[in-house]
């Protein structure tokens, strides 16, 4: 069967159920589309904002016209000016200043595509982080009142699955929470340490900004540190290449995938302890299987 052209049913397009079935709204939809390219417009608005503030010939109106489209996002025309120019960057940058002909000169002014992409990427992990902390948090919360609760309920303790001594429900459940605090501990410390790429030019050189602000130094820390504090981070990699370092990925990852080991082992607890009739998961009336 042929692919659809511009269909726009999504029951004609892949879907994950990571995201149909199990992601929240809210996760969801930070790692969305209108997320992604509506940050893309944010942090092109904060570059001009910091330029104009440093004395680059931006006027107020350009800078209200920005403001005024942030989410006015023509995703048919992104669309059609990719196909023909075949780069994302600026075919959202000629898309957003369609809508901003008079900002249109100073959209994406001495930057490159890895400020709006890999800033972009930051922000996602750091706003991704700040939705999945409370939630574990109170994963943890609700675990500390079921472990109390059950504090003194013998269970039946094993080793290589076979009976061993006696233990209660309460002090194996603490063994979740013990894991899933220190879940909690890694993925603050690897959002705190997320750092902003800023803006460092397409090598990490910043010699474009350096060429705008006529060789001063000066200016030019001055507006990555600028828009750094609008994105709402304290800090920036003092060195990078065209990107952020990928170590950055890894880091987050590692605790992610720390944090899925550590649920796997309690949804499997469950399991077994379950097929034992010590512990079983709730069945709602018309639940099949």
């Amino acid at each position: 069967m042929a692919a659809p052209g511009e269909e726009e049913d999504v029951m004609a397009r892949y879907r994950s159920p990571l995201v149909s079935r199990y992601a929240s709204a809210e996760m969801a939809y930070n790692f969305s589309e209108r997320k992604k390219f509506g940050t893309w417009r944010r942090l092109w608005l904060y570059l001009a904002q910091a330029e104009k503030s440093l004395g680059l010939p931006i006027t107020d109106e350009q800078i209200q016209e920005m403001e005024a489209n942030l989410d006015n996002i023509d995703f048919k025309m992104a669309a059609e000016e990719e196909k023909k120019l075949r780069h994302n960057v600026m075919a959202h940058v000629h898309t957003f200043a369609h809508c901003c002909p008079k900002a249109a000169a100073i959209i994406h002014l001495g930057a490159t595509s890895c400020y709006v992409g890999d800033n972009m990427d930051l922000i996602v992990l750091r706003d991704g982080f700040n939705l999945l902390l409370p939630k574990l948090a109170r994963v943890i919360s609700r675990l500390a009142n079921f472990a109390e609760k059950y504090a003194d309920m013998p269970a039946l303790g094993f080793t290589h699955y076979q009976p061993a001594q006696l233990t209660t429900v309460g002090k194996r459940c603490c063994l979740w929470i013990q894991d899933l605090c220190m879940d909690l501990q890694n993925l603050e410390r690897a959002r705190d340490d997320l750092r902003f790429r800023g803006v460092k030019g397409t090598t990490g050189t910043q010699a474009s900004s350096l060429q705008l602000f006529e060789g001063n130094h000066s200016k030019v820390e001055e507006l990555d540190r600028l828009v750094t504090a609008k994105a709402g981070f304290k800090r920036a990699y003092m060195v990078t290449g065209q990107t952020y370092s990928r170590k950055v990925d890894i880091g987050v990852l590692a605790v992610l995938a720390s944090l899925g080991a550590s649920v796997h082992k309690i949804c499997t607890d469950i399991r077994l302890l379950a097929n034992l009739k010590e512990i079983e998961e709730p069945f709602e009336k018309d639940q099949i299987g």
